[in-house]
């Protein structure tokens, strides 16, 4: 569902508290940034194609367009349930400063948060008490004064060094620059060709590396092993067919290079902590 927000330049932010019996929007997406702020409540938040057990405390940036929605346990959901979801939730226009912030160097780590935002971006009550803080204030404030404060909310999250990155890398629209030519040209070739079985010794080659050389470099660079990057692309590419909910789980194992289905689910399940079948079945009751 395409979500239609009342945001615009001349009201570009929309900040309010919320307090629900449990979520009920489905499978969504807008236009729009989104900072949300779960001060009660768990259950699983579906981001792109990865799924994260929410819980209190914890606080989530949505970049614009990425699909999401926020899924209470079914314990909510119960006749007598007495539990409730509380939060605040910050909206913002995708071209919210978009002048300072994409030629200003001052403004260049918000510029690179919410570019990675359109993978999800998570952070805990551990890392953010003095962010969620402000947060909480911002839908009483009006005007200039809302605006410097979400300015400031968003500097303290781009450098805050503890957020996890939902979505995997192949969710995302473009792959981030990495300011590394040879990191760029490796990566551009995994993107197009994760599907077949690229042997280590030809991606090493790629790169004029020997086989451990590479290793080691792709792991400085990337923060995972390159089979661990490859499955990654594979998952996510499984979560988008599944998504679709026009092929089969055997096609979308084949079509995902996977050796055999036994492998797909088994893979898929240690990744999502679902069978592809539970997860198309989520997804699709959502939409």
């Amino acid at each position: 569902m395409n979500e239609k927000l009342p945001i615009s330049s001349s009201i570009p932010i929309k900040a309010r508290h919320y307090d629900y019996q449990h979520f009920t929007y489905p499978w969504h997406f807008h236009s729009q940034y989104e900072l949300m702020f779960v001060k009660e409540g768990f259950g699983q938040c579906f981001v792109g194609d990865t799924i994260h057990q929410f819980s209190d405390g914890d606080l989530i940036l949505f970049g614009n367009n990425l699909p999401h929605y926020m899924n209470s346990d079914d314990s909510y959901k119960k006749k007598d349930s007495k539990l409730r979801v509380k939060g605040t939730i910050i909206q913002f226009e995708k071209d919210f400063m978009s002048y300072s912030i994409n030629n200003y160097p001052q403004f260049l780590q918000i510029k690179n948060l919410l570019e990675i935002s359109g993978r999800g971006v998570l952070y805990t009550k551990e890392n953010s008490e003095k962010i969620i803080e402000t947060l909480q204030k911002l839908p009483e404030m009006e005007g200039l004064q809302q605006v410097t404060n979400l300015l400031t909310i968003l500097q303290e999250l781009a450098t805050c060094k503890k957020k996890t990155i939902l979505a995997t890398p192949h969710f995302y629209k473009s792959f981030p620059k990495l300011g590394d030519n040879r990191i760029e040209k490796i990566i551009s070739y995994i993107n197009i060709n994760y599907t077949r079985n690229i042997s280590l010794v030809e991606i090493a080659s790629l790169a004029a590396m020997n086989a451990s050389s590479f290793c080691r470099y792709f792991k400085e660079q990337t923060g995972k092993t390159f089979t661990e990057y490859i499955m990654d692309m594979r998952i996510g590419y499984a979560c988008k067919l599944l998504t679709l909910g026009e092929k089969s789980i055997n096609q979308i194992s084949i079509e995902c290079g996977f050796e055999s289905i036994t492998h797909f689910n088994r893979m898929f399940k240690r990744h999502t902590k679902f069978t592809p079948t539970l997860y198309r079945q989520k997804i699709l009751e959502n939409i």
